[in-house]
């Protein structure tokens, strides 16, 4: 019978990887500049048009105003610092980006094409097949970006970037991505493994911080919490 200690760490740690995924920005973007105008070929855009740009852990949104501009929403903590146009109007770096989801603070900003994808491929309206019947006017969902554009609340699963995108195209702000997020936190919480590899993180937590109420009490209450809730 196969040690169940090294699949149950395993699938913890796989299951964890999983659940982060707020990465918008390529590795080292604080300090490297977007590309430059025009390597993208805007005139294949339409005005309306929805964007996608796949990273690595997500997918980021758009809305294509036309003129090379697209509308989309980012987590930015600059706005809650400073009313300066000019520092806030500069590509949202790693650093701005994580500071924004942590205190909930966003805007829906227009940048160029250039700095919305920051070098990753774009695909269009690669998002119509899902909802077909429900598409709405193109000019209609660039109207609805352009009223939007502004601060806003930011939250992680209730009111991201495809959030704004679905409700600009298809009128009804959906996410699947938070779907997916859900359900994995659904089967961590269901699969029992997590139990045990809650305890075994846990006891080395204790082995190496000491016994503490810090260490102790999760421990105790992280797999209870799992083995109630599976």
């Amino acid at each position: 019978m196969k040690n169940p200690v090294p699949q149950a760490a395993s699938l913890l740690l796989e299951k964890l990887l999983l659940l982060v995924h707020v990465r918008p920005l390529p590795a080292g973007a604080d300090g490297e500049p977007p590309p430059a105008a025009g390597y993208y070929d805007s005139s294949c855009f339409k005005r309306g048009d929805l964007l996608e740009v796949p990273r690595t852990l997500f997918v980021h949104f758009g809305i294509y105003l036309g003129d090379n501009r697209v509308a989309h929403l980012m987590p930015d903590i600059l706005p809650a610092f400073t009313d300066d146009r000019r520092q806030i109007q500069r590509v949202v770096t790693n650093k701005r980006l994580i500071l924004g989801v942590i205190a909930k603070v966003a805007s829906i900003r227009v940048d160029t094409v250039e700095d919305f994808a920051y070098g990753g491929s774009i695909l269009v309206n690669h998002m119509d097949r899902l909802f077909k019947d429900q598409v709405l006017g193109s000019e209609e969902a660039a109207r609805r970006a352009e009223k939007l554009v502004g601060a806003t609340a930011y939250s992680l699963l209730w009111n991201n970037c495809e959030h704004f995108v679905t409700y600009c195209r298809y009128g009804a702000a959906v996410s699947f991505q938070t779907d997916k997020f859900c359900e994995t936190v659904k089967m961590i919480i269901r699969d029992q493994r997590s139990v045990l590899a809650s305890v075994l993180v846990g006891l080395a937590s204790i082995v190496c911080l000491g016994l503490a109420p810090s260490t102790t009490l999760p421990t105790i209450f992280i797999p209870f919490f799992l083995w109630m809730a599976g």
